[in-house]
């Protein structure tokens, strides 16, 4: 039986507050000191053409030009715009690459693959609300893409409906079970919800996944520097950092969680990535020559 998910919209909620973005940001005000680890929502980016989103920043914009010529020439091709999207994300360029992939969703309705990469580039940059009504569309319950979902989760996290996000990641652990990056995704997703002790259970499980990279063993450092359990956190951390690095992101992590006001700057940081994505959706013409 395929899984499925209850596809309801997602409203932003006021008082809602991103660990997620305590992820990638280092705990909100920590950015100084680092990234924890990257946002979840590119956690496993669409990879098209021969560029990923990973890719030296040197490569990533010598492909920028070269791309940018062939999507001057045909702005139809599919798979140039997705390459073209793909290297323009890789070279922090994320709202030129949701405006490539918005032509390219306008001319390809039904293509879920363009639709996916689309939705995800909508969430990169904070325009979570059509990136969740986007991604509804890039799949079916009667077949359902796990990345899909496990994005989904992460749009409804950022909006502040753990719950729901909680049902898309266990929905996509129906298809992909034990998935370390849809593990990792679940446990920052408790860990929004103030459920430590689930986060920390969940994350600990993608973590000893071989499949599983620096940045789940990052996120479990995250969740148990939140309990205060530092020296563990140090540990974990150590695994993939210089332990000077691991040291400085602890320090960092430490200071934040002493202030008394911490969980109020996560809820005021997560209400402002909802207010974000709340506006109404704008259609730019893009053109390659002037990017």
């Amino acid at each position: 039986m395929p899984a499925t998910v209850e596809t309801r919209p997602v409203r932003p909620k006021a008082a809602a507050g991103p660990l997620r973005r305590l992820a990638c940001a280092g705990l909100v005000a920590l950015a100084a000191s680092g990234c924890l680890s990257r946002n979840p929502l590119t956690s496993n980016p669409l990879t098209t053409g021969s560029i990923d989103a990973s890719a030296p920043q040197s490569t990533a914009r010598r492909d920028v030009g070269r791309l940018a010529e062939r999507y001057a020439r045909d702005p139809s091709d599919i798979g140039t715009a997705m390459a073209y999207a793909q290297a323009l994300r890789a070279t922090d360029q994320g709202p030129q690459a949701a405006a490539v992939l918005q032509q390219a969703a306008f001319r390809n309705p039904k293509n879920p693959a363009v639709l996916s990469a689309y939705g995800k580039s909508l969430a990169e940059v904070g325009r979570f609300t059509e990136a969740a009504e986007v991604l509804r569309n890039a799949h079916s319950p009667a077949n359902p893409d796990w990345r899909v979902l496990s994005a989904q989760g992460a749009v409804a996290d950022q909006m502040g409906d753990h719950a729901q996000a909680q049902r898309y990641y266990e929905a996509a652990l129906k298809i992909v079970p034990g998935e370390p990056a849809v593990l990792s995704n679940l446990g920052l997703s408790y860990a929004l919800a103030k459920r430590l002790p689930e986060a920390e259970a969940t994350l600990r499980q993608a973590s000893v996944d071989p499949r599983a990279d620096g940045r789940v063993r990052q996120n479990l450092a995250l969740v148990l520097g939140l309990q205060g359990r530092f020296g563990e956190a140090e540990q974990v951390l150590t695994r993939d950092l210089g332990p000077a690095e691991a040291a400085q992101n602890v320090a960092a992590l430490r200071a934040f969680v002493s202030q008394p006001n911490a969980w109020k700057a996560i809820r005021s940081s997560e209400k402002a990535g909802g207010a974000r994505g709340a506006g109404r959706p704008v259609h730019p013409q893009v053109a390659a020559s002037a990017l």
